[in-house]
């Protein structure tokens, strides 16, 4: 397992074609491929040795071998084919991750069809889907709660992550109606396997790396992993740092094949800042006098802006095989974060006086930009715990995979937060030290949350046809310390429906119907307690895996309603208002393959129509800010030998994320199109690696908001890494 690094970005509109071409000739090209090897077997040319791993040996969270996975937990919460799952879901393996060089969880997803982040941003991954928000978890359980006071997830720990798109709310309670991203870490592996990696890049990037993992015991009753990372960089926004120390120790106790225990712990600290200027209008989409506004650009202040976060984290994962019928599960972790962001930005306060808006603007002299100043210490807490009881069983010649469980979660967040004044700032040739810092801080009123959520399950299946039925019934509460106006007490249930047809070739047509609960916790600036957000969908699609290829294609519809939405108000950035209603349509097309260990390529499309439905405010009709209604990529790789010598490996690919608008149909993001490449050899225990993202080194801006402020996407990136296996 090694790690990633690779970036990606959008593309132009002709490209679409271009992509959809490539998926077919890709699928059509390869029993040529397999035809032409034997033939090249057969004239005695040597072609490398692999390990395949056939579809019984995979398990829901286990290594794959390639791009393709064929079995997945997230949309189910059981081990469960995807082809029977009725939802459309992706899985981006180790493997997937490791030939994308993927530095982050955003750079990560960049392959997948409908997925967006519109933040190149160092202090979280956010993520669009379907429109709204993509709930993150790690191993079934909700990974963060709340706003920056969470660090972002490292690649390097993460055997595989999983989309289930669409409201999840059946079987997570709290999920959004974007969809479930589910990371699976790395878990204790029987067979001892070591690495230890070396990374440099752009921006001074140094990085360390290892994973261990293997067994304590002859007989594999215990089993043990440790993945760590040290890193020392920069980044391509001076004055901003991205270090970071990760350790993540597991141990697993397997005493027989029907119980196995797996404790986790994970302690990571990062020492970052902010990429986002908030930079105006002006320099950035539109002309200014002076220019575009350098990438580089720092607004903030050296010695006092920063994003350090640290994450504490314990937890298990307990599996108990009572009898050939029921099996029991139970999941727990406590999280523990603290955040201290401090930062200096592009002011969004108004001056009657000098006619200044309430948005980001130069000054008269077209250089200079106000800056506000703030300083926030923000603490995280969650406890969680999700129990199942699983029974296989048959009525006569139906099969029932039944899932019953109760979940629960206690969320808690404070901050301690301090203003100061910073003075304008030439933004074409920036002087720093021309600020008061905060001289006191105050205490916000600690949030809590507390959510309890019971639910059953049952996966029928019936000759070739499979249903699956769910219901849940969640009750949440949230208490701010000292405002009991603003408490909330939430009561939701939630259905899911789907029905799938195993046709076939390898076919599986289905048709589905999901619900999403998502309580938002806090309040608005007048203490106003937020609503829940509601969310509903009916997805008809196909689904096909033939037999004995590692290729599989999805294609969706869907048609979904989100209410009370929460987004940032246009008035004031500190506030946040909630939309009556978003109504979403879309297309998702996803064809990935992986050919005897030759071929790994993966070709995506979305249409997404995103707007506001119901409202009475001026954004009725308006296209919801920073969802492109196109996105289309494709990545193909080729290995190969070079005089007799195998291992070598030649990949690229493209990205085009279409044009977008600012929330109210006035500020027009226009579409970008990105070029990926990589480059490695891997033979025996070595594996040598470049990855470059952004090849052109394309100036991108990946969103811009009603609010006044602009957002650029990440520059070429190159990164050499070295792994060694032992």
């Amino acid at each position: 397992m090694t790690l990633s690094k690779n970036r990606q970005k959008p593309r132009h509109a002709h490209r679409r074609i271009a992509i959809a071409a490539a998926a077919v000739a890709l699928g059509a090209t390869a029993p040529a491929y397999a035809e032409e090897k034997d033939e090249a077997a057969e004239r005695g040319k040597a072609l490398p040795t692999v390990t395949v791993t056939s579809d019984a040996e995979e398990s829901a969270t286990g290594p794959v071998t390639g791009f393709v996975a064929k079995r997945g937990a997230t949309a189910t919460k059981t081990d469960t084919p995807l082809i029977e799952t009725p939802q459309a879901i992706s899985v981006i393996t180790r493997d997937q991750i490791e030939a994308q060089g993927a530095l982050t969880l955003r750079e990560a997803t960049n392959y997948t069809a409908g997925v967006v982040s519109s933040y190149f941003d160092s202090r979280v991954d956010s993520f669009s889907v379907r429109g709204g928000n993509a709930v993150q978890y790690l191993d079934g359980l909700q990974r963060t709660y709340g706003t920056y006071n969470s660090t972002k997830p490292d690649p390097y720990t993460l055997e595989r992550v999983e989309l289930l798109r669409g409201p999840s709310s059946v079987l997570y309670g709290q999920g959004g109606v974007g969809g479930v991203l589910n990371l699976v870490s790395k878990r204790p592996q029987a067979e001892t396997q070591r690495e230890v990696q070396l990374q440099y890049g752009s921006f001074n990037r140094k990085q360390i790396a290892a994973d261990f993992t293997g067994s304590l015991d002859p007989e594999s009753k215990w089993m043990y992993r440790l993945v760590t990372v040290n890193r020392d960089s920069g980044t391509q926004v001076d004055q901003v740092p991205d270090d970071r120390i990760l350790i993540a120790p597991s141990l697993t106790w397997r005493p027989n094949a029907d119980t196995s225990l797996t404790l986790q712990a994970l302690y990571q600290k990062d020492k970052s800042g902010s990429l986002i200027g908030f930079f105006p209008w002006q320099g950035t989409l539109l002309p200014s006098l002076y220019g575009q506004i350098p990438t580089s650009t720092f607004t903030g202040e050296p010695g006092f802006d920063r994003f350090d976060s640290r994450n504490t984290s314990l937890g298990y994962l307990f599996s108990h095989r009572l009898n050939d019928t029921w099996t029991f599960r139970q999941n727990l972790r406590s999280t523990e974060t603290k955040v201290d962001y401090f930062t200096s930005y592009t002011s969004f306060t108004a001056n009657r006086a000098t006619g200044r808006p309430a948005r980001p603007v130069f000054n008269a002299d077209a250089r200079t930009i106000e800056r506000d100043m703030s300083a926030d210490i923000n603490g995280g807490k969650m406890l969680l715990i999700d129990n199942q009881a699983e029974a296989r069983f048959k009525t006569g010649a139906v099969e029932h995979t039944l899932l019953v469980g109760a979940d629960f979660q206690r969320n808690t967040t404070s901050k301690l937060s301090g203003r100061g004044r910073a003075g304008a700032l030439d933004i074409y040739a920036p002087v720093y030290g021309n600020y008061t810092p905060p001289t006191s801080f105050t205490r916000a009123p600690e949030v809590v949350q507390k959510q309890a959520g019971i639910y059953v399950q049952d996966q029928v299946k019936y000759g070739r046809w499979i249903g699956l039925l769910g219901l849940r019934h969640d009750k949440a509460t949230t208490d701010t310390e000292g405002r009991p106006a603003a408490a909330a007490d939430d009561k939701a249930t939630t259905k899911r429906a789907g029905l799938v047809y195993l046709a076939d070739g390898g076919w599986a047509p289905y048709l589905s119907y999901a619900e999403s609960f998502l309580p938002l916790g806090g309040v608005d600036t007048s203490s106003n307690p937020f609503k829940p957000q509601r969310g509903k969908q009916w997805e008809a699609g196909v689904k096909w895996e033939p037999v004995g290829r590692r290729t599989s294609f999805m294609a969706a519809v869907y048609d979904l309603r989100d209410t009370n939405r929460k987004t940032t108000d246009p008035t004031n950035p500190l506030n946040s208002v909630q939309l009556g209603e978003v109504h979403v349509k879309g297309l998702e097309l996803e064809y990935k393959g992986s050919i005897a260990r030759d071929w790994d390529w993966i070709a995506s499309y979305a249409y997404t129509d995103a707007r506001v439905s119901r409202s009475n405010g001026s954004d009725l009709g308006k296209r919801i800010s920073g969802v492109p209604k196109h996105t289309a990529s494709a990545w193909v790789a080729r290995r190969f030998s070079i005089g007799g010598v195998p291992g070598f490996t030649v990949g690229g690919g493209i990205r085009y994320l279409g044009e977008s608008w600012d929330g109210m149909d006035g500020i027009r993001t226009p579409s970008a199109t990105l070029v990926d490449a990589m480059l490695a050899w891997d033979n025996g225990p070595l594996r040598l690696s470049l990855n470059v993202a952004n090849l052109a080194d394309k100036v991108q801006i990946t969103t811009c908001l009603a609010r006044g402020d602009c957002f650029y996407g990440q520059r070429r990136t190159v990164t050499a890494n070295a792994t060694y296996r032992f």
